[in-house]
């Protein structure tokens, strides 16, 4: 039996099938008490011996207790097991319909073998659709649902813990779910925003494209940077940011450049990376510097500069141009906010000393942003008599009921869970970066870095002799990338996309966030339907971007 089960896992996985081979078991972890319907239930030995082996599952039918426990699952595709036991509840999920993906977790792996050496698994082993995880460590567990779980073809994600298992190791299993939840709240906040996004972003990365081949001007290397972001404290930091304007390189974020004209500080390149048209409110007095921007910023932003210098971000289809087309420095986007992207853009090109001014994650005194931004003559434009301006900010201000007033010395503040995660994600970001990073003290919420050593030295974004020009034109691409899309297999399960040959897989990649937003606005379509409605979306919106512009087809 051992052997057989050994030979389906090969097929899925043979670093855990070599695991097993290898490991020793002295049959002291479990025993096997038959089940009135036939079935052998494993049951766990009390390893003092002073109590009987408890049976993991029922006695009587546990094929019939396992369909009672899935039955509360609806429409959740991604089911993740907390204890292996017999698999009567994982060999009962995969007949599910909308079963995508079934990760199972367990621990001791001589266990496991007892297990193998007494029960038939070879169903739920050789089903591509399994993943077993053995004894992982929190961080291989976070990662397998990382890279697994895609909430727009697998639906929701459902927890089910083998509660007669569990207790058995529960320090293990309280820190798995740890490192569940952890994974969880990264795959919601990055779904989230591609449920709202994803078409957005793909129109606008579309359209880009056309103007990538007028970017030949390098990114420069650069020592010190100040970085300016648009927080309240920039205005009282401003003195102090003119005294090393001479010395520094200055990085604006899009939202901050207005403050700085304001107050004659011209910045020597600005970063934008928000996917809305309200970023072009940013840009209305002018654009005296270059513009770095992400790929899929809205070319009405890009229209702003003569020749914008565009960069890569997390999207595979910014990926996807930059590996098969036109390759384009990859910056790291995930903070999810411009001023990380800053901070790591002035790491890749070179920094050794880093200033972040106006840097908040907060609302100190109940303001939102520095004096001269983009809000200001939004509100004084639109205040009326019965809205004035005090009340349009206050609406901003009190938009999110999640408001936590945070005193500190001589000042106090509102954050919320949101600003809170940004500023945690920038803090970590800039501990593992080469760059010394120093956070000038503001009026928001303090920014304390260590950095205990001295980081590797990041790889230069391009230099102007590598600079590679693509092969293909910019329509001719975009016509080559159409084809490839239509060239998709009809898929309805992630396993299967995972047979595509590597290419198809990475052109299929490029429509997952827009499948998200797609499911956003269609929750009662499948899988298969989803996967479908994106392709036909995606190939009218390259054939409607190519047509309305001066470009031809090559």
């Amino acid at each position: 039996m051992l052997e057989q089960n050994l030979i389906a896992l090969s097929r899925t996985n043979t670093e855990l099938r070599d695991r097993l081979i290898a490991a020793k078991t002295n049959a002291s972890f479990y025993t096997f008490l038959p089940s009135r319907s036939g079935q052998l239930i494993p049951a766990w030995r009390d390893k003092t011996k002073s109590a009987p082996p408890r049976a993991l599952h029922s006695l009587v039918d546990p094929k019939r207790e396992a369909e009672r426990l899935l039955s509360v699952c609806k429409d959740e595709g991604f089911l993740v097991f907390l204890g292996l036991g017999g698999g009567f509840a994982i060999e009962s999920a995969l007949t599910r319909p909308d079963t995508e993906r079934v990760l199972v977790i367990d621990y001791g792996i001589s266990g496991i073998v007892e297990l193998f050496g007494a029960r038939d698994y070879t169903a739920i082993l050789g089903d591509p659709r399994v993943l077993l995880l053995i004894d992982a460590p929190p961080p291989l567990i976070e990662q397998a649902i990382l890279d697994e779980y895609n909430p727009a073809l697998a639906g929701g994600i459902r927890v089910m813990p083998l509660r007669s298992r569990t207790e058995f190791d529960t320090a293990c299993f309280n820190t798995a779910l740890d490192a569940i939840q952890r994974a969880i709240n990264l795959v919601s906040n990055d779904y989230s925003a591609q449920a709202f996004f994803g078409m957005r972003w793909f129109s606008n990365i579309v359209r880009n494209i056309l103007s990538i081949d007028a970017q030949d001007a390098p990114f420069p290397a650069v020592k010190h940077v100040s970085i300016a972001a648009a927080g309240p404290s920039l205005d009282m930091q401003l003195p102090r940011l003119a005294e090393t304007r001479n010395n520094t390189f200055l990085l604006a974020t899009d939202t901050s450049l207005p403050a700085l004209l304001l107050a004659d500080l011209t910045p020597d390149a600005v970063v934008s990376i928000d996917c809305q048209h309200i970023s072009y409110l940013h840009f209305m007095g002018g654009l005296p510097c270059p513009l770095y921007l992400d790929l899929a910023s809205p070319p009405l932003v890009a229209s702003c500069s003569p020749h914008p210098r565009f960069f890569s971000s997390g999207h595979p289809l910014t990926r996807y141009v930059s590996r098969t087309w036109r390759p384009l420095p990859a910056v790291d986007t995930s903070g999810g906010n411009v001023t990380y992207t800053a901070l790591s853009l002035a790491d890749s090109l070179g920094a050794e000393v880093i200033a972040l001014y106006g840097a908040d994650f907060a609302y100190p005194f109940g303001q939102t942003y520095a004096r001269g931004t983009y809000i200001n003559p939004s509100f004084e434009c639109r205040q009326t008599r019965l809205a004035p301006y005090e009340s349009l900010a206050s609406a901003f201000l009190y938009r999110s009921g999640a408001l936590k007033r945070v005193h500190r010395k001589n000042s106090w503040y509102y954050e919320t869970p949101l600003l809170t995660m940004y500023r945690t994600r920038l803090k970590v970001k800039a501990e593992t970066l080469h760059a010394t990073v120093e956070s000038v003290d503001g009026l928001g919420a303090p920014i304390e870095i260590r950095q205990s050593a001295q980081r590797p030295k990041p790889a230069p974004l391009f230099e102007p002799n590598h600079t590679a020009r693509a092969y293909l034109s910019a329509p001719a691409f975009l016509a080559s990338y159409c084809e490839r899309i239509k060239a998709l297999p009809c898929v309805s399960s992630g396993v299967y996309i995972k047979r595509m040959d590597a290419e198809l897989q990475l052109v299929f990649a490029t429509l997952l966030p827009l499948a998200a937003a797609i499911k956003r606005r269609n929750p009662q379509l499948h899988a298969a339907e989803i996967i479908e409605q994106s392709r036909i979306w995606s190939i009218s919106e390259i054939e409607r971007v190519c047509l309305s512009s001066t470009h031809q087809w090559s």
